[in-house]
């Protein structure tokens, strides 16, 4: 069973910084996706609104904690997107993060790469 408790016991801060590459927004995120801060990433996301760009990739290969807050976020965010003909693409899971997305699957819902480059070039 994946280990549910954040490294050392002591949460990671949470950085989010955007960029836009070749038109594709970008959103970098680092430290621990947790109920405490997801207001953070739903702000980042835009969640509700109209995306600026058609595609959106998360990077998540500085996340070292997620849990289900972040899941029902980044469901929504991949609703709000395809409703508004957009998509949204993960990219460069850490290994905790990974275990965490495919163990509920939402790999077969969000596509996943593993590098930020795969997820810019497909």
């Amino acid at each position: 069973m994946a280990d549910i408790h954040h490294p050392a016991g002591q949460p990671a801060r949470l950085s989010i910084t955007q960029t836009i590459v070749d038109g594709i927004r970008v959103i970098a995120v680092a430290g621990a996706l947790d109920a405490d801060n997801i207001s953070t990433l739903c702000k980042a996301l835009r969640l509700g609104e109209e995306s600026a760009s058609a595609l959106t990739v998360l990077d998540l290969g500085a996340v070292t904690f997620m849990d289900s807050s972040a899941i029902n976020v980044l469901v929504a965010a991949n609703r709000d997107a395809t409703g508004a003909g957009g998509r949204l693409r993960m990219a460069a899971l850490s290994e905790p993060v990974q275990r965490v997305v495919e163990i509920v699957g939402l790999d077969t819902v969000i596509p996943c790469y593993p590098t930020l480059a795969q997820a810019l070039a497909t």
